[in-house]
């Protein structure tokens, strides 16, 4: 039940947010028991961000929220990945991005909660 969403300060295209969403449901992986089968994904594109009280350069605040316990090893792999990904696919350098974690003990689904 993980959920990621992002974001961005430029323009997301519909083959950008395609292979944003293929390359994030790999990467995923890198958290035991996590997959695409149950990632979903959000993307928030032109969004008015400034670091450093700056907007000049592209830059990204991704969100990473998954049903329970930290990994913190699990968690930085990951953030090295989304760093990656972010970069190969909107170029957003890896020092223009935060990446959020929320270890979430109660999350809905189907009309129940697991």
């Amino acid at each position: 039940m993980p959920f990621i969403n992002s974001k961005v300060s430029v323009t997301i295209n519909e083959e950008q947010e395609k292979e944003l969403k293929t390359r994030l449901g790999q990467a995923i992986a890198l958290i035991p028991g996590k997959s695409e089968s149950w990632l979903m994904t959000g993307f928030e594109d032109n969004y008015h961000l400034y670091f450093r009280g700056e907007n000049s350069e592209p830059m990204a605040f991704v969100e990473v929220k998954v049903l329970g316990a930290e990994n913190p090893t699990a968690f930085d792999a990951l953030t090295g990945e989304i760093c990656k990904i972010f970069g190969d696919v909107l170029g957003i350098s890896a020092d223009h991005i935060y990446v959020k974690y929320e270890a979430v003990k109660n999350w809905g689904w189907n009309g129940a909660n697991f």
